[in-house]
């Protein structure tokens, strides 16, 4: 296990940066995760750490030594891709051997190897197997068994369950980071998909434009966004976002949190958090119409638009289902010490 760390790195293609002043520091044995919307560069960045893209400028720092300059092969790091990239050729055994192979290791070692990792994942029965012949799910772990094989100073994911269907991704989740918690190996993981990093990383770097805008414990960032983008991005549905004249009209100037200069600004407020009704310690904001109801068993999502024009996502138990229908008003409230105040100019969280 080794840590990785960027020092005010950058990336260009010619003219273009698409990485400024990237500063991350991912300790030895823990599972970091880079999530962020398409073109973030996020994929660009994990590949900065296997070496197959270069460093333009600063310091990639893996194991305290500088990598700069490191050869993939010297950097004793295995890579999972979104593709599989198994050669269909071979069966499982062979697909799980080649790294060992290629690197001249003795028959009794690849055999002994071969066996472990088919142990730990499962893939006993399916040795004899071509890719053709398996599931999704079976050919990421013959996958994941090939980067494992290797024992390598760390682990880096680039979307790898983003061809398996819903089910997959969930069992294939809990298999990757159970994995991970048993070896104890350096992870780097990248996803566009939030519940992805929200359950499985020790820390998330969420990254936009090239650039990290927060990185801290999944709850850290729920409860505790540094600025809008991470405010918006992390959460399911996403937190609710507006300008504070919208969203409370006149009760905005008794909101102490937002007293002064916050009633200028932007304000969050999580799904979860607004109110149907009045409650003690709760602020009226006034009345909205329910514009749609997302049903899903256990709970409802309520899509609902006031008279200022603010657009509002509601999470409620699903006990109110058919108490409550589509074209009704709705008196709304919420308990000031769940909003989120932000600057409205630069975006970032207010003090």
């Amino acid at each position: 296990m080794r840590d990785i760390q960027f020092r005010d790195v950058a990336k260009s293609y010619g003219d273009v940066e698409v990485i400024s002043g990237l500063n991350l520091h991912v300790h030895e044995g823990e599972f970091m995760v880079l999530v962020g919307p398409s073109g973030c560069a996020k994929s660009t960045t994990l590949r900065m750490i296997a070496g197959l893209e270069s460093v333009t400028a600063g310091d990639l720092m893996i194991g305290g030594q500088r990598a700069n300059d490191l050869t993939p092969a010297e950097r004793n790091i295995s890579m999972v891709f979104q593709s599989y990239a198994l050669f269909p050729n071979m069966s499982v055994r062979e697909n799980l051997s080649f790294g060992l192979k290629v690197r001249k290791t003795d028959a009794a070692t690849v055999k002994s190897e071969v066996a472990r990792v088919a142990d730990t994942l499962g893939l006993g029965e399916l040795l004899g197997r071509k890719p053709r012949q398996l599931s999704g799910g079976q050919a990421q772990r013959v996958a994941l068994g090939r980067a494992m094989i290797r024992r390598p100073d760390a682990f880096l994911f680039d979307e790898p369950l983003s061809n398996l269907d819903a089910e997959l991704r969930v069992q294939m989740r809990g298999e990757i980071s159970e994995m991970q918690r048993q070896l104890k190996t350096t992870t780097v993981y990248v996803t566009h998909d939030q519940v992805e990093a929200m359950t499985m990383g020790d820390r998330i770097a969420v990254m936009n434009e090239g650039r990290i805008m927060q990185v801290g414990p999944p709850t850290e960032l729920y409860e505790r966004p540094e600025n809008t983008f991470v405010a918006g991005f992390i959460g399911s549905p996403r937190m609710n976002l507006f300008d504070a004249k919208d969203l409370l009209g006149d009760a905005a100037a008794t909101v102490d949190p937002l007293q002064g200069r916050a009633r200028r600004g932007t304000l969050g407020i999580r799904p979860e958090h607004l109110l149907i009704g009045r409650a003690e310690g709760a602020v009226g904001i006034g009345e909205a119409r329910v514009n749609r109801i997302e049903d899903l068993g256990h709970e409802a999502l309520l899509h609902l638009s006031n008279a200022r024009g603010s657009h509002l996502t509601l999470r409620a138990s699903g006990d109110i289902r058919g108490t409550i229908s589509a074209g009704e008003t709705l008196s709304l409230a919420l308990r000031p010490d769940r909003l989120h105040a932000f600057d409205s100019a630069t975006g970032e969280r207010l003090p």
